[in-house]
């Protein structure tokens, strides 16, 4: 009986775990049955983002405008620019070199005349730079010859005159610089239209875009005209500006000059 028992109790187990395992497989297999297949994920295709177009700089945008308007008549106001910027240049430095300090100078001259050193004062003028120490210096040229303090002071004006006009010299080509600019400015525009309305009757149709664009060639001329004059005037005012500062010292200081000669004089 035990030994039955013990036989019936170990089949009954090991059929009960081929149950099992069969039970388990089974599941298995439903499971994988009922589980839906992974999805294929179609990957994105993730463009490239598009390069933000880079900002026009100012440099290119005129440099566009001005090919649009033409090389003919554009040509000739950057020309004219260009030879009225350098006279500007020019001036302005020779201006700035003109420049002295005249109260300085007029110092030194009576020290030296308080000592009765004209020569030495002739000197201090000589190495002085600008205009109010040369009209000094022809001043004590003749001063030192003996001549009255009256041809003195002729002497002085005289050559303030030329000197004033040396300290004007190229302001007339500034000033024609800035009539050329806008007149072939203008004259560009007047020809561009001509040839819009030429392009008009040769299209038979008053399209607007014909219109347009030959306006914009047409326009284009007088614009940059415009923009050379007024950069030219600017710079032909700053020149006039000094240039009168400069006079109005000499003036002064020729003034002062002959007082001292008169005050030293006397003795």
């Amino acid at each position: 009986m035990v030994a039955g028992l013990f036989t019936f109790g170990i089949s009954n187990l090991v059929v009960a775990q081929e149950e099992q395992a069969q039970t388990e497989q089974t599941e298995q297999v439903v499971a994988q049955e009922e589980t839906p297949a992974p999805a294929v994920v179609e990957e994105e295709v993730v463009s490239a983002p598009q390069q933000a177009e880079a900002p026009v700089t100012f440099r290119e945008s005129i440099k566009k405008q001005f090919i649009d308007g033409g090389p003919g008549f554009m040509g000739i106001v950057l020309v004219i620019l260009l030879i009225g910027m350098a006279i500007s240049i020019e001036r302005i430095i020779y201006l700035t070199l003109a420049t002295a300090n005249s109260e300085k100078l007029l110092q030194g001259i009576e020290g030296k005349m308080k000592n009765g050193d004209v020569e030495g004062a002739k000197q201090l003028c000589k190495d002085t730079r600008g205009p109010v120490a040369s009209i000094f210096t022809q001043g004590l040229i003749r001063y030192q010859d003996g001549q009255s303090l009256d041809e003195v002071e002729k002497s002085i004006v005289s050559y303030g005159s030329v000197a004033g006009g040396k300290l004007e010299s190229g302001l007339s080509w500034i000033g024609l610089c800035i009539s050329l600019a806008p007149m072939f400015g203008f004259m560009g525009t007047v020809i561009g239209m001509i040839q819009a309305f030429d392009d008009i009757a040769a299209a038979g149709d008053m399209s607007p875009t014909i219109v347009a664009s030959g306006m914009k060639v047409a326009l284009l001329t007088t614009v940059f005209g415009l923009i050379a004059a007024i950069i030219l005037q600017i710079f032909f005012n700053f020149i006039a500006s000094k240039i009168e500062s400069i006079v109005n010292d000499m003036e002064n200081a020729s003034i002062s000059f002959m007082d001292i000669l008169a005050k030293y004089n006397n003795k």
